[in-house]
């Protein structure tokens, strides 16, 4: 056996496979060459190995989050953090001490039940600032913004618009626009006024963010989008040095979309990224009343497909299947889903599986179908916890009612009926940290909230679920047979936690120090 270049011990090791527990690991050349315990550990030793011994700590697979927006992020988080606001009032307040850089005052993450039933307009960017600050704020669920009168004038917006998706201007009965923006293409109308971030900006930007994201125990990523300056970003990046994170990018299609550049897309790639899939959006948001439901929501809204021509999104997915690029859909509303599922299943079974994002609420006949057609369901058990109420007095349950409401977030459901189900963030929707997440999933409310009722407690997963949703069915989900476990010829793709996801507290857990991950074999110290 050639000499490890790296040896790892602890007092526990989840290799998520059956077998006696080994306490040792020796890795060479980015790759697991033997596991066993730390006697073994001396015959695997050679003159420039390092060795590690973690103690009382636990080694996993490495964490995997199953849906980020890293590069889109960092454009939707500009500005003042507005998601701990609860009330109009203080949504006034807070926009009055926010600075304003260039002269626009920007904010992120509100949520609309800070507008307290009321709707979502900008009559309190107007009491707070006047009718002449340009204001430009992205609602929690990135799929819309709220803008002030006169950011509207800036971008010459006076009335309705016509988009190719189901984007909207929202206005009111004389037909003046309220500042209600819904979805991408309505929202980008102001934000390409707004001033640029300098390049070294987000350069910097988007190195902190892996950083943090590797020292919250992740060692890869998807990304669910490859726009902007997504490119040059990861290659600038990669140029100054290893990226503490894998990353496996899906470009966006969005309607009226030609399909040669995702296809030419999918030949991109660095030493630890890469493109490798098609993101699709069929709806919106049940917040926003973008989503695709089967019957309206309480509002007479979420009635359409976010392509104005279903048979379009079909015929472009038929397209990039066909050349062997798996494809991701986002998909909220049960019809939404029904319609993903459906033209799925008249696909010939891919190389690597298709998924399917988010799966907010949908009737029970169709949680079998996942495993029937091989594909992965890919969900952020924060998006429940963290802006939903177990008594439906939030937003998107008042929306939905409450039959829908109670077939939310079907977690547990979709594993019980054989569903490969990946776990993931959404960043920045809600906060990429895999242990608050794993949290989550298991207590149905936000981690080191007890006071808080779980929403829909039968759909928690248990420890080990929440785990494989990180590793195993992280990387079957990439048809990744190398990854996802601990064993010779695996990747060495590892996280370490200083307690033991599989029996700790949920809540715990979500605390825990992260000493270390590796990464292909080299170490990342935190």
């Amino acid at each position: 056996m050639t000499a490890a270049d790296l040896i790892l011990m602890a007092d526990r090791i989840h290799t998520m496979l059956p077998g006696p527990p080994p306490t040792a690991i020796a890795v060479a050349g980015g790759t697991i060459t033997a596991v066993g315990g730390r006697a073994d550990a001396r015959d695997w030793r050679g003159p420039g190995t390092q060795v590690l011994d973690l103690g009382p700590a636990t080694i996993t697979p490495g964490l995997v989050d199953g849906h980020a927006h890293p590069v889109m992020g960092l454009s939707m988080t500009r500005g003042v953090d507005l998601s701990p606001v609860r009330t109009r009032d203080q949504l006034v307040r807070t926009l009055r001490a926010a600075p304003a850089p260039d002269g626009w005052i920007e904010g992120y993450g509100l949520n609309p039940d800070a507008f307290e039933g009321a709707p979502v307009t900008h009559a309190p960017l107007v009491e707070a600032l006047g009718p002449d600050v340009p204001v430009f704020l992205v609602l929690f669920d990135a799929h819309s913004a709220l803008v002030s009168p006169r950011a509207l004038e800036i971008a010459g917006i006076t009335g309705p618009r016509a988009f190719a998706s189901g984007a909207s201007v929202v206005c009111d009965a004389d037909g003046t626009p309220t500042g209600h923006l819904l979805e991408l293409e309505a929202a980008m109308v102001v934000h390409e006024m707004l001033p640029e971030d300098p390049p070294a900006d987000r350069r910097a930007r988007l190195r902190d963010l892996m950083n943090r994201m590797a020292a919250s125990g992740l060692t890869a990523a998807n990304a669910m989008d490859f726009g902007l300056d997504s490119l040059e970003l990861f290659t600038a990046l990669e140029a100054d040095g290893e990226l503490p994170l894998r990353w496996r990018c899906a470009p966006f299609v969005m309607p009226g979309d030609g399909l040669a550049k995702v296809v030419e897309q999918q030949r991109l790639s660095g030493r630890r990224w890469r493109v490798e899939g098609a993101k699709f959006m069929i709806d919106g948001t049940i917040d926003g009343g973008t989503a695709w439901l089967k019957e309206p929501d309480t509002h007479g809204e979420s009635t359409a497909c976010f392509w104005p021509d279903p048979r379009e999104y079909a015929a472009a997915v038929e397209v990039l299947a066909g050349r062997d690029i798996p494809i991701v859909t986002h998909a909220i509303g049960d019809a939404g889903i029904r319609f993903v599922l459906d033209t799925l299943g008249r696909l010939p079974r891919p190389r690597l599986p298709h998924r399917v994002e988010h799966l907010e609420t949908m009737p029970a006949e169709l949680l079998g179908r996942f495993a029937e057609l091989d594909v992965t369901a890919s969900m952020q058990p924060t998006h429940c916890t963290h802006y939903t109420r177990a008594d439906h007095t939030d937003n998107w349950s008042q929306r939905l009612g409450d039959k829908r409401a109670d077939r939310g977030f079907r977690a547990r459901d979709l594993r019980e009926h054989g569903a490969r189900l990946a776990l993931g963030s959404d960043w920045p929707i809600a906060h990429f940290d895999p242990r608050g997440i794993m949290a989550a999933a298991r207590l149905r409310r936000p981690a080191g909230e007890p006071s808080i009722a779980p929403v829909l407690p039968e759909q928690a997963l248990t420890a080990r679920m929440a785990l494989e949703g990180f590793t195993t069915q992280a990387a079957e989900a990439a048809g990744q047979s190398d990854a996802g476990r601990i064993a010779p010829g695996f990747r060495a793709d590892l996280s370490a936690f200083e307690v033991d996801p599989l029996t700790a507290g949920p809540d715990e857990f979500a605390e825990s120090p992260v000493p270390l991950t590796v990464v292909g074999g080299s170490v990342y110290r935190f």
